[in-house]
């Protein structure tokens, strides 16, 4: 982890978002919730206001800015690969799964402080509002050219209807690897397979057996 901000000279102090939600994420961390002021977080870490407010206007507005840093690292390091841009959107959504939820794992104590141990679900909802509009326009871009309908209005419904639903199957798959206590939680890694899988069988309307793995592979979960 890198060297604390408060523990370098004044000189060399770089203030980027960044390193300010790499603060605040401690921050949370340590004191088991958020700052309870701008002032005071600036104070502990050394952070002269006025730059605070450069990048961000409130502590809310970190916080919401956590999940949407875990969504451009995915997106970054996904397009770091030439491989990447030769896949269809099921590959490519698929491999992003597997990017953001190993992003969230390393992070994992921070976001189980911040979504499991919310009582208040709408808070949490709340928390990842910025992070659900660069989702819903990151699938907008992934599928341009998937969906075939001839009339723009239907296939603009359609698009809605695509980046809506993939949103609500994120939350699913982000319940799921929350409650997910298998080692490595490669309970997460079927689910994602599966559950992608069978979403995409139901989009082409092909045969109904990945969704009936996927179905049994639910009900295993829910008995266990």
């Amino acid at each position: 982890m890198a060297t604390k901000l408060r523990e370098l000279p004044a000189a060399a102090q770089e203030i980027t978002s960044e390193k300010i939600t790499e603060l605040f994420m401690h921050y949370c961390l340590e004191h088991n919730k958020k700052p309870e002021s701008v002032y005071l977080f600036c104070k502990q870490n050394g952070i002269v206001e006025k730059d605070f407010y450069k990048h961000f206007s409130s502590i809310d507005a970190i916080e919401k800015s956590v999940f949407v840093s875990f969504h451009k690292l995915a997106v970054q390091l996904m397009d770091q690969s030439q491989d990447t841009v030769l896949l269809g959107f099921q590959d490519k959504l698929l491999t992003y799964y597997y990017t953001y939820f190993e992003i969230l794992t390393a992070n994992r104590s921070y976001v189980i402080l911040a979504l499991k141990d919310n009582k208040n679900k709408l808070d949490s909802l709340m928390k990842l509002k910025e992070f659900r509009k660069e989702f819903k326009e990151f699938i907008n871009q992934i599928s341009a050219g998937y969906l075939k309908m001839k009339s723009e209005r239907i296939r603009s419904a359609q698009q809605d209807a695509l980046n809506e639903g993939a949103w609500i199957q994120f939350l699913v798959t982000l319940k799921f690897w929350l409650d997910d206590e298998s080692i490595g939680f490669e309970k997460t890694d079927l689910f994602i397979e599966k559950s992608l899988r069978a979403t995409f069988d139901l989009i082409d309307t092909s045969p109904l057996e990945s969704i009936i793995d996927f179905g049994k592979f639910l009900i295993k979960e829910k008995l266990r």
